[in-house]
């Protein structure tokens, strides 16, 4: 079992603390993500973190599951659009200001990975597409890429800007050339098509990545738990 500690973040962006879970004591930084609404906690419940608990106590990679703000941005249903977005791209400046830097530190490395499954793909996938520079390695599995629908038609520029599915579309693809962009789903995944179309536009653009597509799996844990330790294994085995 590797070593697993818990701790707060303060986070002066947001003036809360955030909560983290460290799991591991040496090797590559992957920032990870819950599911919707989900605890810091639920990845190592839910047994994504023991998928590639071999490769933690190898010594290759080192995870840290960070909590989020879902409740207080894109369903926080009792929120204006408004409030939604402003809360959410305060998350992602604590994420790219605060946090990040603090991985770069204790690590001693410039750039990170981020995972996630479900919603906590969409948090990995626009962390890493608006700040590339920063990430080397994106997991997205069984994502959605755009959060126009929690907006209820508010024009609000900040909403583009954390709609992957939009920015790539005017990016400049070299910046994106030195990641590893991994898009995971299945047949059965209700994500399925939103995945397709991210490849097509990354296709497009010229942006390199692995479109990957499992057969027989719902859009759950199962099909996340299989698919994870294949994806990271490949770049970190």
């Amino acid at each position: 079992m590797p070593q697993i500690t818990e701790f707060n973040f303060y986070s002066h962006v947001l003036g809360r603390d955030i909560r983290v879970e460290k799991t591991g004591h040496w090797g590559y930084p992957i920032l990870m993500f819950p599911t919707t609404m989900g605890s810091y906690l639920q990845n190592r419940d839910f047994g994504l973190n023991g998928s590639i608990y071999h490769l933690v106590e190898q010594g290759k990679v080192k995870l840290y599951n960070v909590e989020t703000i879902d409740r207080d941005s894109f369903y926080g249903k009792h929120l204006p659009a408004h409030i939604k977005i402003h809360n959410y791209d305060l998350y992602v400046q604590f994420l790219i200001k605060e946090f990040v830097p603090f991985l770069q530190k204790e690590n001693e490395t410039h750039r990170i990975a981020t995972a996630g499954c479900s919603f906590g793909g969409y948090h990995a996938a626009n962390l890493a597409f608006r700040v590339p520079d920063l990430v080397s390695h994106v997991f997205s599995l069984s994502a959605s890429f755009s959060v126009r629908s929690f907006m209820d038609d508010s024009s609000d520029d900040r909403i583009y800007f954390n709609c992957p599915d939009e920015f790539l579309l005017n990016a400049e693809a070299w910046k994106f050339h030195h990641m590893q962009v991994v898009l995971g789903t299945s047949d059965w995944d209700i994500c399925r098509d939103k995945n397709i179309a991210m490849a097509k536009i990354l296709t497009d653009k010229g942006i390199p990545h692995w479109y990957d597509e499992k057969k027989w799996a719902k859009h759950d844990w199962p099909l996340w738990c299989m698919a994870f330790p294949e994806y990271v294994g490949t770049y970190f085995g």
